[in-house]
């Protein structure tokens, strides 16, 4: 049964998820369809992930349309996003489509085309979910956008070089966002996660300390959302260390990774 979440100010009857087949994007949609969202708008590559998805949300209550796609493809998802905010209008849409690459197991480094498409992905992609969902949301004076980040934001992890930079731009980005829009009414969020269970999680190097499940993931991103946080980062402990890693110098932050176990 829904529980009472849907009556709270603030909260979204209509909301739109990229990379919904991943572990935070679909605990995303079921912890929504559970608090009382009425519809879904639901994006991903993978088809029957998607369908099990919406079966699932759907019997949460909620009404739930999906759309397979490559979000590398640009111009089809800024067309879709146009069409989708046109004729469902969401209040919210969580940009949390990302994937990621790491230097391989003998520290080889990274492949260039894997770099290109990580950058595709995780960079572009999330600049033009923005801009495809934007006019519809500048036009009817409000909306909410929000922008998966992460904590490796604040540092980079040598395994993880691209997928950190990419992420940093999205911190920075969002952060930019919310202040050139917040006078239109329009407001921007960064979720900055630690280590939640997920594939890529999983696919991963180096050690994965304070590691969340999705579903607790997905339940503080939502109160977050609600809260209208500009950055909803944890868990607190992973959070606060990461802060620190950026702000002491370059030369302490990597030997106290090293001594971690990332990096050689």
């Amino acid at each position: 049964m829904n529980n009472t979440d849907s009556r709270e100010p603030g909260f979204p009857s209509c909301v739109l998820i990229t990379g919904a087949t991943g572990g935070i994007g679909g605990a995303l949609a079921v912890e929504y369809a559970a608090a009382g969202a009425k519809t879904l708008i639901l994006q991903g590559r993978n088809t029957e992930r998607l369908q099990e998805l919406a079966d699932r949300c759907g019997a949460l209550g909620a009404r739930v349309v999906t759309q397979a796609l490559d979000v590398r493809d640009h111009d089809a998802l800024m067309a879709w996003l146009a069409d989708v905010c046109e004729s469902e209008m969401p209040s919210l849409v969580v940009a949390n489509a990302g994937v990621n690459i790491n230097t391989g197991p003998d520290g080889q480094g990274e492949d260039w085309q894997d770099v290109l498409r990580l950058l595709d992905v995780n960079v572009r992609a999330v600049f033009a979910t923005v801009h495809g969902v934007l006019p519809a949301m500048r036009k009817r004076g409000h909306g909410q956008i929000a922008l998966v980040s992460s904590l490796a934001a604040w540092r980079g992890l040598p395994e993880t070089p691209s997928y950190s930079a990419s992420k940093a731009a999205v911190k920075v980005y969002g952060e930019a966002m919310r202040d050139a829009l917040a006078h239109e009414g329009i407001k921007f969020n960064v979720i900055m996660p630690g280590y939640v269970e997920s594939q890529m999680c999983f696919d991963m190097p180096g050690p994965k300390p304070f590691l969340w499940k999705a579903d607790k993931a997905a339940r503080v991103i939502r109160r977050g959302l609600q809260a209208n946080r500009a950055r909803i980062s944890f868990p607190f402990p992973l959070n606060l260390g990461c802060f620190l890693l950026s702000v002491i110098h370059p030369a302490v932050s990597g030997w106290i990774l090293k001594r971690m176990g990332y990096g050689d």
